[in-house]
């Protein structure tokens, strides 16, 4: 008992759906991590423990740069660089002299003994040591004021003199002082000033040159960059490693270079690659889960990561020059705009980039260029006609091109600091050419499996169903002509409708080519096919009840069709949607009007759905009456055109058959508007031709216009259109 309660309980924990939401998200990401993480693997191929396990030969001419040479040389040349100096203290020293001036004269002024104003004279000044110390305080304290006026001046001229040169510590330090001031003495300086102006000078003079770190560091920067590389070539054939040989810095440049992979993971590099794909997987199903839901649950998503990511690895590990500007990321990117949208396309596009980058270890360039080109490809593809199959390689020539303008940019701005290759630059260009073309390329090959594969209709896809050669829309052209003619008609509502609101115009059209594919069963018993054949009605003969199940089978009748000819899920939708689980009122009257009111229910009467869930099919629902009831009328005026349109929304809003779809009471009135233009221009009036008109031609030898020939066949087929029976016009708009 307790044994079947535990096992019934862990078939319960296993089938239960968070549970498995649970268990894909962590095998996603271990995949993901095994795939990305793989190529590190191959450098045990051919290294173990730092020695070279086989010989490894050049499969091309590879220039390498020295790193670890190139850096001893230009550390040594970045020591040689003597520090920056520049000026400081200048007023300082300047005010400094100033000041023993104004002191020098204050003592003089004094009403003191000489021996008092001699001992302030030498408080004042530091004249230890000086052999001419006696000379010097007589003449500062005895010597008339214009002498004494006379000396500072000079020795004013002298200072600025020497501040020019500049005073270094290593000279104040060394006692230069001296010398610098007789070497930059005034002109015109007596022999006994000399000595004075000297004096005074070393009494103010400190350093004025201090070193500017800033600015050393920059003169060492550039020393630095002026050190060209130390470049190792290995020709075409050249042994880059010997068995048995250390890998060096330079060899395992030498090994990247040519192709391989030189990266060693342990544990700890594997546990990081699976954090940072767990996050960018988490980043990337919450952008989903908020703003576009309806694709979260496709499993295109998973499997094309996956797909991309090995593709990716496997052009990687091949070594001929590889350069990771020829990954097919931009077929990525190509393939998700069209099979799901352009913004999830991006999104998916920059996360992998950067998770490829950080696990591979791409430089910043490669990052940054596809991370731009992702954008890029966003809005290119955008703009996509998908009638035109060749429009999709113009887009990757246009790719190729922003590719390009994009990559120069960052190396032009590179160039500015360090140097950069220009072979390497050019090469990288032509790699990325090549790349949004091919990719283009494989993108268009790629389409039809991958439709195949996950059931996901492309706009191509689209465009190949509107073909009217289709087998089915050929069956519905020769079995059922009023319901294919019916079906262009709302087609082309649909389209113009969905393009005003912003929905899928292409979805919306072919949607309307198929959705009443069912009646291809029982074509005679709906009524726009009556009047073609010229049959009596056959509705007449049989019970309201059975009229109504044979022409509320017609949903399901088509869907089995669709399944038939393989069309797409999507079609499917538009198939049972397009009448909801509305009231085919014409027959549930006449049930009443029968067996009474108390003996028959709505629900009986109704057709099974579902209600209509995206926009497209709630436009195909409005357009599929609207145009039936507005051909019913002969003649019929745009009021009355308007009033038929809003009838029937109004109906379907308060019958609830809306409720399940997207359309705002704005799209609905865009909606309204749309259908009233395109329904006038179908209702226009056309000239009345003479009915001799073609005799008179004939008469006069004159050939007849095709222009008028095409409008009177127009007139004719107006008029078989119109040719049907008053009684039959509810009908028309049930059907």
């Amino acid at each position: 008992m307790f044994k079947n309660k535990f096992i019934s309980a862990i078939k319960g924990f296993l089938t239960n759906a968070d549970t498995i939401k649970i268990a894909s998200l962590i095998g996603f990401t271990c995949l993901m991590t095994a795939v990305i993480a793989s190529q590190n693997y191959f450098f045990q191929n051919i290294i173990e423990n730092g020695i070279s396990k086989r010989d490894i030969i050049a499969q091309k001419t590879l220039t390498v740069v020295d790193v670890k040479r190139t850096e001893q040389h230009r550390k040594e040349v970045a020591s040689k660089v003597e520090p920056v100096l520049t000026s400081a203290e200048d007023e300082f020293i300047k005010t400094n002299l100033v000041t023993m001036e104004n002191s020098i004269v204050q003592i003089r002024k004094k009403n003191i003994s000489d021996a008092v104003k001699m001992e302030e004279l030498n408080t004042l000044l530091d004249l230890s040591g000086n052999p001419r110390k006696e000379f010097i305080t007589t003449f500062l304290l005895k010597s008339d004021d214009a002498s004494l006026h006379e000396v500072f001046d000079k020795a004013n001229m002298t200072l600025d003199k020497i501040l020019r040169v500049g005073i270094s510590e290593s000279d104040y330090e060394n006692n230069d002082i001296h010398l610098l001031v007789v070497n930059n003495m005034a002109a015109n300086v007596s022999r006994r000033q000399i000595s004075i102006i000297s004096a005074l000078l070393e009494q103010v003079i400190v350093p004025n040159l201090v070193v500017d770190e800033f600015a050393t560091e920059i003169a060492r920067k550039n020393a630095m960059n002026s050190v060209k590389p130390y470049e190792i070539i290995f020709q075409k054939g050249d042994k880059i490693l010997f068995e048995g040989e250390p890998v060096t810095r330079l060899k395992r440049d030498a090994l990247r270079q040519a192709g391989y992979n030189v990266y060693e993971l342990n544990w700890q590099g594997l546990s990081a690659i699976y954090v940072l794909v767990f996050l960018a997987t988490i980043l990337f199903l919450g952008y989903m889960k908020f703003f576009e839901k309806k694709f979260l649950e496709s499993s295109y998503l998973a499997i094309s990561a996956v797909l991309s990511v090995i593709i990716a690895l496997i052009v990687a590990v091949i070594p001929t020059g590889f350069s990771p500007y020829i990954l097919p990321i931009p077929a990525y990117m190509i393939m998700m705009s069209i099979f799901l949208n352009p913004r999830v396309a991006c999104i998916a596009t920059v996360i992998m980039s950067a998770v490829l980058a950080a696990g591979a270890q791409y430089d910043i360039q490669w990052l940054i260029t596809f991370i731009l080109l992702a954008v890029v490809s966003m809005l290119a593809i955008s703009q996509i006609r998908y009638s035109r199959r060749f429009d999709l390689i113009k887009t990757g020539f246009n790719i190729s091109i922003a590719g390009i303008v994009i990559l120069l940019s960052i190396y032009l701005l590179e160039k500015c600091l360090i140097d950069v290759s220009n072979i390497l630059i050019v090469q990288n260009c032509v790699f990325l050419f090549f790349n949004g073309i091919l990719s283009s390329i494989i993108a268009l090959g790629l389409f039809p499996i991958f439709e195949s594969g996950f059931k996901i209709i492309t706009p191509y896809g689209l465009a190949e169903l509107a073909d009217h050669n289709q087998p089915l829309l050929k069956r519905l052209q020769f079995e059922a002509p009023g319901t294919y003619h019916h079906s262009l008609m709302v087609s082309n509502l649909c389209e113009a409708a969905a393009e005003a609101i912003g929905a899928n115009p292409i979805l919306a059209r072919v949607g309307a080519f198929y959705h009443d594919i069912g009646k291809l069963k029982r074509p005679l018993f709906f009524v726009e096919n009556q009047s073609y054949f010229g049959i009596e009605n056959p509705h007449t003969k049989l019970n309201p009840r059975l009229s109504k199940m044979v022409i509320t089978a017609h949903p399901k009748d088509g869907v089995e069709l669709a399944k038939e000819y393989g069309l797409p899920p999507v079609i499917h939708n538009f198939i049972l949607q397009h009448h909801g689980e509305g009231l085919a009122s014409y027959f549930y009257n006449q049930a009443v009007q029968e067996e009474g009111i108390e003996n028959v229910k709505e629900e009986q009467f109704r057709y099974t759905g579902p209600k209509p869930n995206t926009k497209e099919t709630a436009i195909l629902m409005i357009a599929d009456a609207v145009e039936s009831a507005v051909r019913s009328l002969k003649n019929p005026t745009p009021e009355e055109i308007e009033s038929i349109i809003d009838k029937i929304i109004v109906e379907r809003l308060n019958d609830t058959q809306l409720a399940d779809s997207p359309l705002t009471l704005h799209d609905l009135k865009v909606i309204a508007a749309t259908f009233s233009r395109i329904l006038r221009g179908m209702q226009h009036n056309r000239i009345k031709y003479q009915e001799n008109l073609a005799e008179e031609f004939g008469k006069n030898k004159i050939v007849m216009p095709n222009k008028i020939l095409d409008e009177d066949l127009e007139n004719k087929i107006k008029q078989l259109e119109n040719r049907s029976d008053d009684t039959n016009d509810d009908k028309k708009d049930e059907n």
